[in-house]
């Protein structure tokens, strides 16, 4: 068939596919079918890109870096919304409405405040050509590759009746599911996890790499409808609109005749928004009316028409009952209070269900690290205050110190040993958190050091994962990361194992048949392709994360060099300071790990850099440091980087008072430019560095 009619049937058909998945919840073929249909469509746009269409559901899948985000100004303003949190403020509010109105009848769409991030969509005859984000409501960045990958988003509307342009706006969000995937992978790379949703999804959504985006598994549910032409009549007219051509459109809206309904509606929805897969903070309240919300238009921040009714973090008592604690990758340990509710106070704690809070039982709750214990000042028998972060991470905010009088307690005592391996513990000086230093022998260490090795970041071994690498880890057969390198298809056939998750007491049952254990093996063997800078970071040498690892084989070129470097040598790489470099220098002194490194290296992991050596231009930039942030006329970003290392400047990740120039581009960032300005760091026009180089 002519590629051209290929690409377009294709393109056509994964669309209705689409549609009917996402908006109709019916699955016309297999996830396997629809997966092949898209990738002989990638695979033919790929031969033949002229024949690419703008709407290619190929798209979905992200894959385009963005060095940086344009900022884009809003056709329509992103105004915010008036908040409240109390009811007699909403009727305040009607009182006002009523009053503009003169009298005249009105009517309000009650809907879901979602705990995402404000997106503006562009459509130009029915296909999506422009995603930006509210910024400051006057400008937002455009972020249109990511947006792309939003699955539910129609790339194309097909209707009859579309104007040719139009503006949707949208909360793009991470489901809790997502989230929390998302979490445990930050936790095994021993990176900071995020808040809550509302950040993790702030995050993707600006993320250069789209690909990276379309993994998370972003959202949207759309809210708005603008056009230069009436074309709706009302809010809830335009809902239903969107919805018919294919927009996800919340399900929970509601068109109510009068306060007291808006009212009922935020009842009905406090404890029923705890079963949504998202995380809600409100309920948003409109006039119906497009005519009445001309009529009564706008302050100068938000619509007079529209308000935002907040719900307050339930805080409810539990008992503490014990605290556990938890050790990490790196050997961090973590206190986990465990509650009951104060009807289960004297059930064994294997009997209690925990405290209701926020639509769920909760059993457990982080305690961060021991100055977070004295600072409560908690003991053991406590009634201490519960709540959910951003809704959804347990946290104690307060102890109720008066029960101490009815009920017993006991005083806290925080480990001297690893509850592990019985090590002793150290704490850094500087630092809050304890540690245990045993990390060649400390079982959570060791499992969790191959389980951060095979991540997609580190080796990238996606046929391994947590479950597999316990199991393995349980058998004894892979105790380090070279193991994996020493396993057989004969070592893992047959082997099974079930695994129950302590929390909840589900089992999951690993197995590993013959096409596992293919999988595992090609996966183990194409690792051996991953680059040095990747190599040196799944090690997992403390405080050496992905950034701080690509500067170390940057400057380094091998692992040979990095291993013979001296204390002085490792503090002269550009931000590498004094806490690092006793790190790196101690992992390479433990003979298990020089032990680890020789036999990954006699496994044939690359060992040395592939980067293109910096040519020097000249020495101009000799001792000066660089800040980049900005967009550019002359260069890419990483075109200006090479300038100046080439001329003999170094480049610094943030602004600080070791930092000689901020370089500005335009659209920078504002608050780099106000540090540089507090600190007084010298700030360089792109015209006043190229100057700089011709003197």
């Amino acid at each position: 068939m002519n590629p051209e009619k290929r690409i377009q049937d294709l393109t056509d058909k994964l669309h209705y596919y689409n549609q009917r998945y996402y908006q109709d919840s019916v699955s016309e073929i297999s996830d396997f079918e629809f997966d092949q249909l898209l990738k002989e469509l990638k695979g033919l746009e790929d031969e033949n890109p002229e024949f690419r269409q703008a709407d290619s559901p190929t798209q979905r899948v992200g894959g385009t870096i963005t060095k940086s985000f344009n900022a884009v100004y809003h056709r329509y303003p992103m105004l915010s919304l008036d908040n409240t949190y109390n009811e007699q403020e909403l009727r305040n509010f009607d009182e006002r409405v009523r009053k503009g109105l003169d009298g005249e009848a009105y009517e309000y769409i009650c809907e879901l405040k979602f705990d995402g991030i404000s997106l503006s969509f562009t459509y130009e005859n029915g296909v999506l050509v422009r995603g930006v984000t509210r910024g400051d409501g006057t400008r937002g960045d455009e972020i249109t590759n990511n947006v792309k990958t939003i699955r539910t988003l129609p790339l194309r509307v097909k209707s009859d009746k579309l104007p040719p342009l139009f503006e949707i706006r949208g909360e793009g969000f991470m489901p809790l599911t997502s989230f929390q995937k998302l979490n445990e992978e930050m936790e095994t790379l021993g990176e900071n996890q995020y808040a809550n949703p509302r950040n993790a999804a702030s995050g993707s959504f600006k993320l250069q790499d789209s690909a990276e985006t379309a993994r998370r598994a972003l959202d949207c549910y759309i809210y708005s409808f603008l056009s230069d032409q009436d074309f709706f009549k009302s809010h809830g007219e335009s809902l239903l609109g969107l919805k018919s051509w294919g927009f996800n459109v919340s399900p929970g809206w509601k068109k109510v005749a009068n306060i007291d309904e808006v009212i009922a509606y935020i009842h009905e929805w406090e404890e029923k928004r705890m079963t949504l897969p998202l995380a809600t903070d409100g309920i948003v309240v409109k006039v119906n009316s497009f005519e009445q919300q001309r009529e009564l238009g706008f302050t100068a921040k938000s619509p007079r028409w529209a308000i935002s009714f907040k719900y307050k973090a339930e805080n409810k008592p539990a008992v503490l009952r014990m605290v556990t604690y938890q050790v990490g990758r790196t050997g961090t340990i973590t206190p986990v209070a465990n509650l009951c509710d104060l009807t289960e106070r004297a059930l064994p704690y294997n009997k209690v269900k925990g405290v209701h809070l926020s639509g769920s039982r909760v059993k457990r709750a982080t305690l961060h690290n021991a100055n977070e214990l004295l600072r409560l000042g908690l003991q053991l028998g406590d009634t201490v205050f519960v709540e959910k972060s951003g809704e959804i991470i347990p946290k104690i905010t307060g102890v109720d110190i008066t029960q101490r009088e009815l009920f017993p307690t006991q005083p806290i005592a925080f480990p001297t040993e690893c509850p592990e391996c019985g090590s002793a513990l150290q704490r850094n000086e500087g630092e809050v958190a304890f540690f245990c230093p045993n990390d060649s022998h400390c079982p959570p260490q060791l499992k969790g050091r191959i389980e951060h090795f095979i991540h997609r970041k580190a080796m990238n071994i996606e046929s391994l994962g947590e479950g597999k690498i316990e199991t393995l880890f349980d058998l004894n057969l892979v105790t380090t990361p070279a193991d994996l390198y020493d396993l057989t298809f004969e070592k893992l056939l047959g082997i099974e194992k079930s695994i129950v998750n302590e929390e909840t007491g589900a089992i999951k049952k690993i197995s590993f048949r013959e096409k596992t254990v293919e999988n595992i093996l090609k996966g183990i063997d194409l690792s051996k392709t991953v680059p040095f800078r990747n190599v040196l970071f799944a090690l997992g040498i403390r405080f050496v994360g992905a950034t701080v690892a690509e500067k170390l084989a940057t400057y380094f070129k091998s692992m040979a060099n990095l291993r013979a470097a001296s204390y002085e040598q490792l503090i002269a790489v550009p931000e590498i300071g004094g806490r690092i470099a006793l790190s790196i220098e101690s992992y390479f002194s433990i003979p298990e790990n020089q032990q680890l490194v020789e036999r990954l290296i006699q496994a044939g992991l690359q060992m040395e850099g592939d980067e293109k050596p910096v040519e020097i231009e000249s020495n101009v930039l000799e001792g000066k440091t660089f800040v980049i942030s900005g967009v550019f006329e002359s260069f890419e970003r990483d075109d200006l980087k090479d300038k100046i290392e080439a001329n003999g400047g170094r480049i610094l990740s943030g602004v600080s008072g070791k930092l000689n120039y901020l370089l500005a581009g335009a659209n920078m960032g504002p608050s780099k430019l106000e540090k540089a300005r507090k600190l007084g760091v010298t700030i360089l026009s792109e015209e006043e560095f190229l100057a700089m180089l011709a003197n």
